[in-house]
């Protein structure tokens, strides 16, 4: 069984990519963010076409997120609970017997900006989310893009970046609080010395000087850890296709699952 988060950036722009990367890999099931699209715009017959179901909460022009799966996936929250003014970021659907949710955490802007405040305690939100679930030992998965790299491994410059956006204690805090709450970063299980950038810069040839942020995490409960085969960063999706699609700045990063 294939996992896997992208976020792409805009589904209108990506979409071309996006039905590269399912024909070509074939997850069973996906986290996507930054829709930037509200639900009566998203591409359910295309999507369908190709095999998919979606399960999603869109929003014109910004945010938005969806769990997209090969079975139907049946929708269990729409929107981070106490936090819904923040924009569409959390939808979970159970799917292969699995709640899975798909995130877009607040950017922040900056550590000194106003919308950083938001950001960590929408963070805070999530975390309480996780740690009300009542059956700690049903698989749970929570994916996406947390706009924070967990330690300084996650970051190609992590002394010159510290306590700036992205790299603050406060918000690693929030990271470790969910791992506290019973969930397992799959990438650094499977690969504790490998950077696993997951996204890169538009800018200044980034990708290519392997100057990237690992941002993009698959968590997962004990359950689906212990089923964990191995996850990789999808690098061949941040490149310009021999089709002309345009990537995301963002890779995907995909987990497979005994």
């Amino acid at each position: 069984m294939i996992v896997a988060t992208w976020n792409v950036n805009g589904i209108r722009a990506r979409f071309p990519r996006l039905l590269e990367w399912l024909e070509e890999r074939k997850p069973d099931v996906a986290c996507l963010q930054e829709l930037k699209i509200e639900e009566e715009s998203f591409p359910h017959l295309e999507l369908r076409a190709a095999g998919y179901h979606a399960v999603l909460l869109g929003q014109t022009g910004w945010n938005g997120v969806a769990v997209i799966a090969r079975d139907k996936p049946e929708p269990v929250v729409r929107g981070l609970p106490g936090a819904e003014s923040n924009g569409a970021r959390l939808v979970t659907a159970k799917v292969y017997g699995i709640d899975v949710t798909s995130v877009y955490v607040p950017n922040g802007k900056t550590a000194s900006h106003p919308d950083f405040r938001m950001k960590l305690a929408w963070l805070e939100r999530l975390c309480e989310h996780v740690e009300a679930r009542e059956d700690r030992d049903a698989p749970v998965i929570v994916a996406g893009d947390y706009n924070v790299c967990p330690a300084d491994i996650d970051s190609w410059a992590p002394e010159a970046m510290r306590d700036r956006i992205f790299h603050t204690v406060d918000e690693r805090r929030l990271i470790a609080r969910l791992m506290e709450a019973g969930l397992a970063d799959l990438f650094r299980r499977a690969h504790p010395d490998d950077p696993g950038f997951s996204w890169w810069d538009y800018r200044a040839g980034s990708f290519h000087k392997k100057q990237g942020l690992r941002i993009d995490l698959l968590l997962g409960s004990a359950s689906v850890a212990s089923r964990l085969v191995d996850v990789a960063v999808d690098r061949e999706f941040r490149k310009k296709s021999k089709a002309g699609s345009v990537p995301s700045d963002h890779a995907p990063v995909y987990a497979t699952l005994s």
